[in-house]
C-alpha cells in the first residue's frame, strides 16, 4: 500500500460529494478551505491549514456554472502553490470548454487551448481528467496529463445484465473509437449514425450505418448536453434500424436546458452515467456510477510515484 503522508485532498464548490468520496476511499479527510465572495462576485479562497512540501490534489470538475468552477480552480491552485506546496494536481473529471478544440471556421476560438493554458499558467503541476471531448487536448498541456477512462466502468454494467444480442453504436463518425473500445469490451457488434449539423446547435439523422435490426443498442458518447443528439439517435435506432431497445452511456451528464425532459420522453430504456459532474434533478431511468475508485487509485499511484498506465485499460 502506497504511504500516504503528504497527500493532501481540497475540493471547491462544484462536486464535493465526489471530492468527499474519494477522500473516504483514500482514508483521509478533506482539506481545510473556505471559499466565498467580494461583495462585487470575485471568487475567494482562503487555505486553513499547512500544505508546506505537501502533495496537494485539487477535486474540481469545470462543469455549470463553468466560469465559476474554473475560476475557483485556478485561484485554489494558485492559493496551493502560494502556500508553499511541492506539487498541485487538478484533478478535473470533466473538462469544461473541450468542445471548442479546433477552428472549423474563421475568427473562432480555441478554448481547450485557452483553459489549458490558464492551468499551467496558475502553475498546476499535473492534470488528472477523464473521457475529454477529443484526446489530442492532452497536448495542448505543457504539463503531464493522465487521461482515465469511464469506459471499464460503464462496460461493467451493461455485461452484468447480461442484454444478449448488443450492437455499440456511435452518434457520429467522430466517436466511432470510443465506441469501437465499448465494443471490444462488450464483445458487441459496432455501428454510427450518419450525423449532420443544419444548424449551430442542431443535429439530424439521416442514416443508421451497420446491423441493429432484432439488436439492444447501446449509444455511447463522453457527454449528454441538451441531450438532442442522443434522443434523436435512439428515435432513429429504432424506426430506422429497428432496434428492440436503447440505452445509453456516458461519462459526464451535463444535462443543461431541456435534457432531462428530452430524455423522460424519449424512446432510451435506461440512461447510465457516472458521477463526473453532480445531478441536479434525476430520472428513473438514469443510473450513476461512482468514478471515485478510479480517480481514488489514480491520485493513490501517482502520490507514490507509481504507473498510472495501467488504469488507462
Amino acid at each position: 500500500m502506497t504511504d500516504r503522508e503528504g497527500l493532501k485532498l481540497f475540493t471547491g464548490s462544484a462536486n464535493p460529494d465526489l471530492a468527499q468520496d474519494i477522500a473516504t476511499r483514500l482514508g483521509t479527510g478533506l482539506g481545510a478551505i473556505e471559499l466565498g465572495r467580494f461583495s462585487n462576485g470575485e471568487i475567494q479562497v482562503l487555505i486553513r491549514e499547512s500544505v508546506r512540501g505537501t502533495d496537494a490534489y485539487v477535486i474540481q470538475p469545470t462543469g455549470a456554472p463553468v466560469n465559476d468552477s474554473l475560476m475557483e480552480l485556478l485561484i485554489i491552485i494558485d492559493a496551493l502553490r502560494r502556500a508553499s506546496a511541492r506539487r498541485v494536481t487538478a484533478v478535473v473529471p470533466y473538462f469544461g470548454y473541450a468542445r471548442q478544440d479546433r477552428k472549423t471556421q474563421g475568427r473562432e476560438p480555441i478554448t481547450a487551448k485557452l483553459v489549458a493554458n490558464l492551468i499551467v499558467t496558475a502553475r498546476a503541476s499535473r492534470v488528472l481528467t477523464m473521457d475529454l471531448h477529443a484526446g489530442q487536448i492532452q497536448g495542448f498541456f505543457d504539463i503531464p496529463v493522465d487521461h482515465l477512462s469511464a469506459a471499464p466502468i460503464l462496460a461493467r454494467h451493461f455485461r452484468e445484465r447480461e442484454m444478449g444480442k448488443t450492437v455499440v453504436v456511435s452518434p457520429d463518425v467522430g466517436g466511432v473509437p470510443r465506441a469501437r473500445d465499448m465494443a471490444a469490451r462488450l464483445g458487441a457488434s459496432l455501428a454510427f449514425l450518419d450525423k449532420r449539423h443544419p444548424r449551430r446547435g442542431e443535429s439530424e439523422i439521416y442514416h443508421v450505418i451497420g446491423d441493429v435490426r432484432g439488436k439492444r443498442a447501446i449509444l455511447v458518447d463522453d457527454m449528454i448536453d441538451t441531450a438532442g443528439t442522443i434522443t434523436k439517435g435512439a428515435a432513429a435506432l429504432v424506426e430506422k434500424g429497428g432496434a428492440i431497445e436503447v440505452y445509453a452511456a456516458c461519462t459526464h451528464p451535463v444535462l443543461s436546458g431541456a435534457a432531462l425532459d428530452r430524455l423522460e420522453a424519449s424512446a432510451i430504456r435506461e440512461v447510465v452515467v457516472t458521477n463526473t459532474l453532480p445531478l441536479g434533478r434525476s430520472l428513473p431511468r438514469i443510473t450513476v456510477l461512482s468514478v471515485a475508485p478510479l480517480l481514488a487509485e489514480a491520485i493513490l499511484r501517482i502520490h507514490g510515484d507509481l504507473s498510472v498506465s495501467e488504469l488507462f485499460l
